[in-house]
């Protein structure tokens, strides 16, 4: 029965449908598969800003693009994202180092090794300093200050060899309460009295520490439902909505995989997309194509045909903390967090084009007018580089 309205005037009532429209879906939680420099392997974290990444995950690390790719996200507006760590299969190596005795003889005092296995470990340092104070036995006493990775740093001060004293250097500093966090020590046992057991006064920096080598397989990468490994482990999670593998590139420019297995694993991560029909592969193309090349590339080689995955290009270069330059990433990373700061400001019906990519100082391949309009049809999203206006997404979405 229709209202009865009074006056003059423009009037919206709500009316019952036996369809309701489809609503949008936002694409604000982003997923990350790649290699870091710790944390539990094949567990899907949550992780809300990049604080939270490096204590989980730790810091950049050569030869992956998981970190930049993270970093990327949170810088252009991404909210929260789940992390999964691959590579377990090897033995990583744990840093070790001696620490000398005082009376200058090549006899080892101390035995060093890192708590924390892996290259984090290089990053410790121990500093031998004399005790101070007045008695016969301060000779043999000495102070030991440990510095780690992030500016932690612990002090044990009138330490001694002498077992079965209070401050016996290996009981006090292995306390697992009281004691070092970066550290564990074994005492040598060398010869001499005590004053010359005691480590001599200086800085011992940790090496050795490496990062598990074996090779990454496809399988590494798909992982198993059941297990909740890989990108398989993702089904069970069910806000995600973006999916980025940044390091299929660094096994790709290590030679873990060839570009066939890369493919096939980008195929596995749209088949994943599809399957759970409400998120996104953001795909990255392999590194330092030109435009031609992409093209050929996107269009006779990958040939992916899918509403559940885009592809971006070219890499963007950014400032890396590891070497103090400019290197060259894949976008997946910034691009998603572009889409969930496009999301939370513009709402999901907007495309996310014409945007800025934050932290990004240039890119890999500088594109013309005329190359992007031979490769948007082809489903290539286009990063170009603007005088006086910045690195910009300069393409519509699929």
């Amino acid at each position: 029965m229709a209202t009865s309205y009074l006056s003059p005037g423009v009037y919206v009532e709500e009316l019952e449908s036996a369809s309701k429209p489809i609503e949008g879906v936002g694409t604000a939680v982003a997923a990350f598969v790649g290699f870091a420099d710790r944390g539990e392997f094949n567990k899907p974290t949550l992780i809300t800003n990049w604080s939270q990444f490096r204590a989980s995950f730790g810091d950049f690390m050569p030869g992956s693009y998981l970190a930049h790719s993270v970093y990327g996200y949170f810088n252009n507006g991404g909210g929260s994202c789940y992390v999964v760590r691959i590579g377990g299969e090897g033995q990583s190596n744990e840093a070790t180092g001696v620490l000398p005795s005082r009376a200058g003889s090549s006899m080892d005092t101390i035995r060093v090794n890192a708590v924390e296995s892996g290259s984090a470990g290089n990053e410790v340092s121990i500093e031998i300093t004399d005790a101070q104070g007045e008695g016969e036995d301060i000779a043999e006493q000495f102070n030991m200050t440990i510095r780690g990775r992030g500016g932690v740093t612990e002090t044990f001060d009138n330490l001694t060899m002498r077992r079965g004293r209070g401050r016996y250097a290996e009981t006090i500093v292995n306390d697992t309460a009281t004691g070092s966090k970066l550290i564990r020590i074994v005492d040598a046992g060398a010869g001499g009295t005590l004053a010359e057991r005691r480590p001599n006064a200086g800085t011992y920096n940790l090496a050795g520490g490496a990062e598990a080598t074996t090779a990454i397989t496809p399988t590494e990468y798909l992982g198993d439902v059941a297990e909740r490994t890989g990108i398989g482990g993702l089904e069970a999670i069910d806000e995600i909505t973006m999916v980025c593998v940044p390091d299929l590139m660094s096994a790709l420019n290590s030679g873990m995989i060839n570009e066939e297995q890369m493919r096939a694993v980008q195929t596995a991560i749209i088949s994943h997309c599809e399957l759970m029909g409400d998120r996104m592969a953001i795909l990255d193309a392999p590194p330092g194509l030109k435009p031609q090349e992409v093209k050929e590339w996107r269009v006779n080689t990958a040939r992916y045909d899918s509403k559940f995955a885009t592809l971006y290009y070219p890499w963007i270069k950014v400032s890396d903390p590891i070497t103090n330059q400019v290197i060259a990433v894949p976008p997946s990373g910034h691009m998603a967090g572009i889409w969930a700061r496009n999301d939370s400001t513009r709402g999901v019906h907007k495309a996310p084009a014409n945007e800025t990519i934050r932290g990004a100082v240039y890119v890999d391949t500088l594109i013309t007018k005329g190359e992007q309009d031979q490769l948007n049809p082809d489903g290539i999203n286009c990063i170009r580089a603007f005088p006086g206006r910045g690195i910009r997404v300069w393409a519509p979405a699929p």
